[in-house]
Order: structure tokens, then sequence, then C-alpha cells
């Protein structure tokens, strides 16, 4: 059932794969120990060759984290907790935008997702990761303590997130806002991280958004520095999982012919979404 785990670093920053196993025979609770200590260690993991159901994914997903359907975007029939994301070859722009961290203007912002790729082309389509431990622990002693402490608002209105796409279907609702630390602390591994993003932070509490902007602006670049990150190729069947509590993501867009108007190439995943929690 469970052969010999070896975990493999990715690059300096985070990201590792996981080889030796095969998820879809089970996976003891030994082995899982071993792979939801690399996801702590590492924030971000992936398995290679994996033949999966979309049951079967969503059920080793859920032992990381209780799941949720997705707030905004309709799931795959008959497992709710299942959506699909799916660029057809006309499209060129992956669904998910630039560098963000999942829907923190909600008041629990999700723990971390999974994502199971399809159908994904050759090359192109990759996700990047960045650790937001590191875009902390970087900073100036002087810039973390002004930090510390302070809160900022996050939002949604304003997005659209799967109209403009062809085989996704977005929810009916309505925006929503929520209030975070800037700097928050992982419950597990006590370790801080600066929590901002691009996207959806709009502006610190108790100032406004010509205020707050000099300082955001220059933690959003900060914590997009190459060093920071790492880059995940997709093959089909592959399984990747993320803590969305300590890091952001971008989908690349890089098909280059698709927007010439020519055909590209056709990528679908899966996702499944681990429930969230409110932060400290």
């Amino acid at each position: 059932m469970n052969n010999r785990l070896e975990v493999r670093r990715l690059t300096g920053a985070l990201g590792a794969e996981i080889v030796g196993i095969n998820l879809s025979e089970g996976v003891s609770d030994q082995a899982f120990d071993t792979i939801h200590q690399a996801w702590l260690d590492h924030l971000v993991i992936y398995f290679r060759n994996q033949d999966l159901t979309p049951i079967q994914h969503r059920d080793f997903t859920a032992r990381f984290f209780a799941l949720e359907d997705h707030p905004y975007v309709e799931s795959i029939e008959n497992v709710p907790e299942i959506i699909a994301i799916v660029k057809e070859p006309d499209e060129y722009k992956n669904w998910g935008g630039p560098w963000h961290t999942d829907v923190t203007f909600k008041q629990k912002p999700s723990i971390g997702a999974a994502l199971y790729a399809r159908e994904v082309p050759d090359f192109g389509g990759d996700t990047g990761f960045a650790s937001m431990y590191l875009a902390y622990e970087t900073l100036s002693e002087g810039m973390k303590k002004m930090l510390d402490g302070l809160q900022a608002i996050h939002s949604s209105h304003g997005f659209d997130y799967s109209d403009e796409y062809k085989a996704m279907k977005s929810k009916a609702v309505v925006g929503d806002t929520a209030v975070h630390p800037v700097v928050r602390t992982h419950p597990k591994t006590g370790r801080k991280a600066l929590f901002i993003n691009r996207p959806y932070t709009r502006h610190f509490e108790g100032m406004t958004i010509e205020e707050s902007m000099p300082l955001l602006d220059f933690l959003f670049s900060h914590a997009e520095r190459p060093e920071f990150t790492c880059r995940v190729h997709w093959e089909n069947n592959t399984l990747g999982l993320w803590d969305n509590r300590v890091t952001m993501h971008c989908a690349i867009d890089d098909d280059f012919q698709a927007r010439k108007g020519e055909p590209g190439f056709r990528r679908i995943v899966h996702r499944a979404t681990m429930a969230g929690e409110r932060l400290s």
C-alpha cells in the first residue's frame, strides 16, 4: 500500500515533490503523518503519476482538513467539494489571476487547496508559489515592529470569478469584506508570515487607501521577489497541495499562441478546497 516515501525539495524557498507512494492504493496513518509534515515544512507539495478519481482526490485532501464548497464557482457533478478549472484553447488567461492568497476577503480564509491535473499541455500553464514566511522574515526589524499589530481590509468587490471562461460557471454571490492582521502566526509551526496580497488587500484599518498604498505596494513587490518563490510544472495526473495560510500563488499566463488569436492549449485541473479558519 505505502512504499518508501521520499521528499525531494524543489527550491531553497519552498516546494517539495513526494515520491514512492501510490495515493490510489490508500495511505497509512504513518505515511500520511510524513506527508502532512512535509506540507507544513515545504508549504507546497506535489505527487506525480497519480491516477485519482474525483472521490479519491476529495477524500485524500479531506485528511488534511475539512473541505468546503468553493464559494464562487459551481462544482462538478456529484462531487460538491470539487470544481473544474478550465482554460479553452482560445482563452489566453489561466483562471486564478496574479499573485494572491485565496479568498482573504472571507472571515475565515481557506486553509489550503489541492489541484489535480486532468488535461494539461506539455509546456505552459505552470503555477508559481511564494513563501510568505520569507516575505516577513527578510524584512528589517524596524519594518516588522511597524507591521506587527496592524490590521488590513480585504475585499472581493469588483471581481468576476469565472463567467469570462466558457467552461466555468460562477455562483450568484455578493462581494465580501474582512479585516485580518497584516502579520499572522501559523497555528501549527508558530512561524510568522506576511498576510497581504495585491488583489484583495485594499488598505490598512484606520488609514485611507492613499495613505496605505505606498507601504502596501512595497510589501506586494517584496513578497513577489523570485528568490521567495517556486514554480510547479503540471503534468497529467499530478496532484499538488499548498498551505494557503502562508503562501501566495499565481497562474502563469504564457499561452502566447492564444494571445495572438491562434489556437493555444487546453488546461483542465480539478480543485478541492480546505475550509477556513480565523486568523491569529
